[in-house]
């Protein structure tokens, strides 16, 4: 999976794409870390509240912290950057299928905590664009969105 990643476009050769992996023990921290989140973003959640923010580092027994770490170069904007780590973490989930796991991408607000990335090892600049979480269906997957028609999406610029 992190071999996928790295092939990700890159302007410049930067290679921005940091990871951090949780496993195992480490998971029950991260809990930690997403229930102090919410606790100081949203001082008045309950005990409810805060365990199911918990529980959501046990979704999976993987999880990959996937960020951009921004290297001031006038050249290469950070949003470039951080679209590159994007297709890194594209890349890595579509690998962690043909591997045979399921994978989810998430964000939501401890991504853009600044206690959350250095917690996680990241620095002040740096951007997290995602928490995947890697594992097995233990039952059928659930069933997929439908996929909105690709032509939906494409405009052809110039013609009438």
């Amino acid at each position: 999976m992190f071999q996928a990643a790295v092939r990700a476009p890159d302007h410049g050769r930067l290679r921005p794409w940091r990871f951090a992996v949780v496993r195992g023990a480490a998971r029950e921290r991260f809990g930690e870390l997403l229930a102090g989140h919410l606790q100081r973003s949203h001082a008045q959640s309950g005990a409810e509240s805060l365990a199911r923010e918990r529980a959501k580092a046990f979704r999976a027994p993987l999880i990959i912290v996937v960020a951009a770490q921004h290297q001031a170069l006038p050249k290469v904007p950070d949003i470039e950057q951080t679209v590159s780590a994007g297709a890194a973490a594209h890349a890595m989930m579509l690998a962690a299928f043909a591997l045979g796991f399921n994978a989810m991408w998430k964000t939501g607000a401890p991504a853009y905590d600044a206690q959350v990335k250095q917690a996680l090892g990241f620095g002040a600049t740096d951007v997290i664009v995602g928490f995947l979480y890697v594992g097995s269906e233990p039952a059928p997957a659930p069933p997929q969105p439908q996929p909105r028609e690709w032509r939906d999406l494409v405009r052809y610029w110039g013609e009438s």
